[in-house]
């Protein structure tokens, strides 16, 4: 697939599953507003694909109007370890160029799986996507939607409640079209 088949196919998941199912309460304004930057990072090697954090940190600084970045890796991390090992660094990375507190990291990935949850539960399609995903969010958005919310901490609950209600059919019927298969 190419950048472009790539970034459809995280916009065409991001549309139907995160806010078709309210996964994320501020995803719908940022996806109908064009405040998400989209990147591709096809580079499989690691200390690249750090560099490649580090550099959408920094467009983030740069572009007040873009809210949220996508960083997606077709290549390389395919293994989910592997995947959370990369996650570590980068929050490391995050932690050490100063933008913590800030930026926050969130994790998508087509075989994410939460600890001490079965593989094939469906609680772990609310952080499943088409490829390998690095979530950078501006942690002041974050808690300007989340006072809106009563009781925010209950998101995450709430979430693997209706996944598990849908089935992880739905979901995965929604991963195939996505990338075509």
């Amino acid at each position: 697939m190419n950048e472009k088949q790539i970034r459809d196919a995280v916009k065409y998941w991001l549309e139907n599953t995160i806010i078709k199912f309210d996964f994320c309460p501020f995803a719908k304004r940022e996806f109908e507003q064009k405040s998400i930057h989209y990147k591709v990072i096809e580079n499989a090697d690691r200390g690249n694909q750090l560099t490649s954090i580090t550099e959408q940190l920094g467009y983030l600084d740069k572009n007040p109007d873009i809210e949220t970045i996508l960083v997606i890796f077709p290549k390389g991390l395919e293994s989910f370890f592997d995947y959370i090992d990369f996650l570590a660094m980068a929050n490391e990375l995050n932690a050490r160029l100063g933008y913590e507190g800030i930026y926050q990291l969130a994790s998508f990935h087509p075989d994410y799986c939460f600890e001490e949850v079965k593989q094939d539960d469906a609680s772990n399609y609310t952080n499943r996507s088409p490829y390998p995903i690095i979530h950078i969010l501006r942690e002041a958005s974050i808690e300007k939607v989340l006072a809106h919310f009563e009781n925010p901490d209950a998101i995450p609950e709430r979430n693997i409640k209706q996944a598990k209600m849908l089935g992880s059919k739905v979901f995965m019927d929604i991963l195939s079209r996505s990338i075509g298969t």
